[in-house]
């Protein structure tokens, strides 16, 4: 099996990873940080990274940027946050990750992601990103569109998220599930501004907000200060 380094200054996660990836048979060595990070990767090179984004000393994003600056990214690395963001995980795969995991990681996400990254192990050009990137700028003509849209450009970027759409459903709750992606989406690009997702997407601002209240978008986590 494969050689897994696993990066988490949490104890706890660490040892959860270590003894889930143990029993599939894989090797897995532990850092809690950068420095134990660089150094396994040396002394090791693994054939995949677990690799948490916020950490004491120097964060998850940082040294992936350092690891592809250096021609050090000769791995696939998966990304791993508790707090992440749509642009978090852009950022992310902008330097060369291949997929990113939102805490709590369920053993389904995990081993479905470590899978597939060990089964394409070259990293993502920097020609083969920006296509996919492009994808995610959405027009705004239909939010049943725009979910198709999204939920087919995210395997393109790598992204392992909660965005999952099934069409075995009712329709309507097909469309209030892609409508809510829509509308999440919008929301953290414009940083929770109101007023902006409403010009976006066509929408008056009074309708705009019974609609994500509608479909239980949560506001107060996508707002950063721009206002409603």
């Amino acid at each position: 099996m494969a050689t897994i380094l696993v990066v988490d200054d949490e104890l706890g996660i660490r040892a959860l990873l270590s003894e889930i990836l143990t029993d599939e048979g894989h090797s897995v060595e532990l850092a809690e940080n950068a420095v134990q990070a660089r150094a396994c990767r040396e002394r090791e090179r693994p054939d995949l990274v677990l690799l948490d984004i916020w950490m004491p000393d120097v964060d998850g994003i940082t040294l992936l940027k350092e690891w592809s600056a250096t021609a050090q990214l000769t791995m696939p690395v998966i990304m791993m946050s508790g707090h992440g963001t749509i642009d978090t995980a852009v950022e992310a795969i902008k330097f060369g990750a291949m997929a990113f995991l939102e805490k709590p990681i369920t053993l389904q996400k995990l081993l479905r992601a470590v899978e597939q990254g060990l089964a394409k192990p070259a990293p993502r050009t920097e020609q083969q990103f920006h296509a996919a990137r492009a994808e995610l700028v959405l027009p705004a003509d239909g939010a049943l569109a725009a979910g198709l849209a999204q939920n087919a450009v995210a395997p393109l970027l790598g992204l392992q998220s909660e965005q999952s759409f099934e069409l075995d459903r009712p329709l309507r709750e097909a469309r209030d599930a892609f409508e809510k992606s829509y509308f999440e989406f919008h929301l953290a690009q414009e940083n929770g501004s109101m007023t902006r997702v409403a010009e976006k997407t066509g929408l008056e601002r009074t309708h705009l907000y019974r609609k994500l209240k509608q479909l239980g978008v949560d506001l107060s986590r996508n707002k950063r200060g721009g206002g409603l």
